[in-house]
């Protein structure tokens, strides 16, 4: 199985893959975010390209496991992303996802600016492991 993992965020969408032959989730894209849900085309021409079999979202809730503003907003873009895609769109917490990937970068030379092109890359690659590891493999 192939999967995409996406991070949505409000400037920026980041997406990982993990592919057919490791179960190992990588980065992939860092898209810049417009108004609406353009980025929808770019995923489905992703899911295309990569031959993904399911797209895993980041659910964005806070500690105690509480939806907020952010999590209605990926909620809509899921319901969005479900019509324009053919194959299944899974939402998975994603509590902690950019401290982690912030922390990751934060031992790298990498300036501020170069760590924001890569931030989203990475939370989406957190997020995909995350599902891998709880048993979903790509194989």
């Amino acid at each position: 199985m192939r999967a995409l993992g996406v991070d949505i965020g409000t400037r920026r969408i980041g997406v990982a893959v993990c592919g057919s032959t490791a179960a190992v989730a990588v980065p992939l894209v860092t898209l810049k975010r417009s108004s609406g849900f353009v980025f929808g085309n770019t995923i489905a021409r992703m899911v295309e390209e990569y031959d993904a079999d399911v797209v895993v979202v980041g659910l964005p809730v806070s500690l105690n496991g509480q939806a907020g503003a952010a999590a209605s907003a990926v909620h809509k873009d899921v319901k969005r992303m479900k019509a324009a895609l053919t194959v299944p769109v899974v939402l998975w917490d994603e509590r902690l996802t950019t401290v982690t990937a912030h922390r990751a970068l934060s031992k790298t030379t990498l300036s501020g600016r170069e760590r924001r092109s890569v931030i989203d890359q990475l939370a989406a690659t957190v997020i995909l492991q995350s599902w891998i590891d709880a048993g979903r493999p790509c194989e």
